[in-house]
Formats: C-alpha cells, structure tokens, sequence
C-alpha cells in the first residue's frame, strides 16, 4: 500500500471510510479529537425512522417521500445501490455482532424511556426485542443501576402505537455483594463476561418469569463476550432474551467501537487521538498535506486524499461565533443551511424546528465540499456523517445511516469508483 489517505474523525463515519480506503489499497492515517459518537448511541443503524412526523415502516419505499420534503439532505448525493452495499458489507465486516435487517423494513425496538424506535439494522442481541408482532414482554434491571428504568420502560410501551398488542411489566432484581462500586455500564459488562454472573442471573429469573415472555434487559451483556452470553441466556432461560440500549455511555457502541478500530489497526491504519486538525496546505485545488496539533506543536500528514467526518456542532465540526456565524472548523470550508448573521438562530422550544438544525457543509454528488457556485473547493478533500449539510438526524431517526453510506460512498468516490445519486426520485 503506498497511497495515504487522511481520515479527519474516529466516529462511524470515519471509521466506516478509513476501513473501505483498506479494501481499496490505501495507507490510512486516521487523526481524531476523540472516539465520536459511537459511545453514545445504540449502535444499530437507523436509515430513515420519520418523515414528516410519520414512523417509516420501509426506508426503500419511503425515500421518494422523503426527498419531496428534503430536497438537499445528504442521502441524495448517494446511490439507492451504495446505501444497500453499505449495509451488506458493515454486516459482513462486524459478522461477530450479528447484525440483521436491511432497506425493505425497520424493525421497532424499545429505547431506554419506553419509545418504539424504527432501526434498519440491528445487532442479533436485540432482535428478539422487535415490537412489530406484540406480544409479552419483561423488563428486568438490576438494584442500584440508574441507567436503565424498567418500571418506566415497560409502562410507555403498554401505551406505545405498535402495531399489535402487547403487554410488559417491570422485574427488579439485587446484584450479587461483590464490590461493584460505582454501579456503571461497562462495569457490569465486564461481570458479564464471566460465567458468575450468567449463573447467577439465570437463577434469579427461573421463578420470576411467565409463559412466553420475552426478557429485556439493559444492553450490558459484556464487553467482549456478549453474544455468548445472550445465546446461552436464551437456550437455558427457553425464551427470546434481549438487549435494550441505556443511558450513555452505550455498551453496544464500545463492543462496535472497538470490533471496527480492531479491523482496522490489523489491516495497517494508524490511529491518533487527542490530536486536532486545523488546516491544510495545498496546491492546485487539491490538498497535499493536513495540519495536525498536538500537546506539542503542529504536524503535516502527507495526503492524496481527505475525508472529512469531523461531525457537527456536537463534535466541534462545526462552530457558532460570536457574531452568529457558523464556520467549519478544520478547513473553513463554506456551510449552507445556516441563518444569516443577526436572525433567529434558535426556536424556544426544544423540540421546535430549529434554525441550525439542517447546517453543515454542502457537497456534490462526489461527496466533495463545494463552493457557492457548485465547484470543489479541492479535488481529493470529501465529507461524510454529520458534518454534511440537509439533514436532521434526530428527527428523521437517520444519523447512523447518513454516516454509514456516506462513508462508505466517500471512499469509493477517492477509489474513483461511478456514482449515481438519489437526485431523482427512487423507483
């Protein structure tokens, strides 16, 4: 490998481009401030939940829908087939987690207050969660364990808009008195992981449980050897068991964190934390070096091709000044979808549409940032993930998507792979 690529964030997005560049016989120098949002979210990937305030119950027959709404949103700047490929090959590459699903549905899984949330893809540890079919269902937590409410989880589902019945209740149960100390999430998965606790768990339920519940409990199975644990749970408890994603920091985003940078470190790519890009020298509309601080100074990493996917506002991808301007922070590239300096930039509700909510970095249909007349600011620079201008992933329950294809299509766009965009209409 002798082409380096220079991969400006460690978050999905990054990691899903910085891994492809791999397959297509690049060097990678991966510079992060830090690991991203992995270790927030759930770790399924949510392509398209809403639109228009509407659940999505198939994102392939939604997407014509969408765009009217959404004419500019990222997805459009990646083909139907690119979004398909990424799903089928981030499965393939993360085998050990056992991700299932696809375009065609979303399945409907709890979230850690009650909600029924639409994901596409989902790790095999929370499938028999999936609320489509109704059904019975139990939440257990654990005594002391403040990120995971069962009682509160299983009384907003019995009033949840499924789509066949279903009833749940709550199960609490005391841990084993062995030091613990602070009772957090990747302490009790690291429990798990041993033999004890499953012993001591499978125990605990045998007469507690109804016929033909199915057993929720908070996504701490282990860190390392959860889907073990989960099997074994599920063939000595007789009955569908499940994971349901907690309150940050998400196990099932350290088990996806650490299986896709493990992939990565063995195919060759170097990882820097703690380090923060800042510019780039270049030549000819194309960047040949990145600028880098670290604890100690500046350095230049030698580069053929950029991709960025520094986030958004959340990750300091982008930043609001003090005059009301919304710059992005590595390149100063132009953003589209922000308010102008002096006007309303944020609604007073929350939940209110918000001004900066679609703001970020407009591209073109090869993920390249653009200018204000549509041309490349550089040839070899390309975005993905939430630095991308259009889209509201939270409403739009899309933003593990958005990252996914967007980074997986940014590499095949350095490859020099043919794209063809979703800019008309899917048929």
């Amino acid at each position: 490998m002798t082409t380096q690529s220079v991969v400006i964030g460690a978050g999905l997005a990054g990691l899903t481009a910085a891994l492809r560049l791999t397959e297509h016989g690049h060097r990678v120098v991966i510079v992060a401030r830090g690991a991203g949002a992995t270790h927030l979210a759930p770790a399924t990937v949510d392509v398209l939940g809403y639109v228009g305030g509407e659940r999505v119950d198939s994102p392939v027959a939604s997407f014509d829908q969408f765009f009217a709404r959404s004419p500019d949103h990222p997805y459009r700047r990646v083909a139907l087939a690119q979004v398909e490929a990424a799903l089928t090959w981030f499965s393939a590459r993360l085998a050990g987690l056992g991700y299932t699903g696809g375009l065609a549905e979303n399945l409907l899984l709890s979230t850690a207050i009650g909600v029924a949330r639409p994901s596409a893809l989902v790790p095999r540890t929370m499938i028999g969660g999936d609320l489509r079919a109704g059904g019975r269902f139990v939440f257990v937590g654990f005594r002391g364990f403040k990120d995971f409410h069962p009682s509160l989880i299983a009384d907003n589902l019995t009033r949840a808009q499924v789509p066949a019945p279903l009833t749940a209740r709550a199960v609490e149960l005391a841990l084993p008195r062995d030091r613990l100390g602070d009772l957090g999430g990747r302490r009790l998965a690291e429990r798990f992981d041993s033999r004890q606790y499953r012993d001591w768990l499978v125990e605990s339920l045998r007469d507690k449980l109804e016929p033909d519940e199915r057993v929720g409990l908070p996504a701490v199975l282990g860190l390392r050897r959860a889907e073990e644990t989960w099997q074994e749970l599920e063939n000595r408890l007789e009955r569908h068991v499940f994971e349901v994603p907690t309150l940050p920091p998400s196990i099932p985003g350290l088990r996806l964190f650490d299986a896709l940078t493990a992939r990565l470190r063995a195919a060759g790519v170097r990882v820097v934390f703690g380090v923060t890009a800042v510019g780039a020298s270049a030549h000819d509309g194309r960047i040949e070096a990145v600028a880098v601080a670290n604890a100690s100074g500046t350095v230049s990493y030698p580069a053929h091709s950029v991709v960025l996917a520094s986030g958004g506002f959340a990750s300091g991808g982008l930043a609001l000044d003090s005059r009301g301007v919304t710059r992005e922070t590595v390149f100063d590239l132009p953003v589209a979808g922000a308010p102008a300096a002096g006007s309303v930039r944020f609604a007073p509700r929350y939940f209110d549409d918000q001004p900066l909510a679609g703001s970020g970095v407009p591209v073109d249909d090869q993920l390249r940032p653009v200018d204000a007349d549509g041309k490349p600011v550089f040839g070899n620079l390309h975005a993905a993930g939430a630095i991308l201008a259009g889209a509201v992933p939270w409403k739009e329950k899309s933003g593990t998507g958005i990252s996914l294809a967007t980074g997986y299509a940014a590499a095949d766009a350095i490859r020099g792979a043919p794209v063809t965009s979703m800019a008309e209409p899917v048929r």
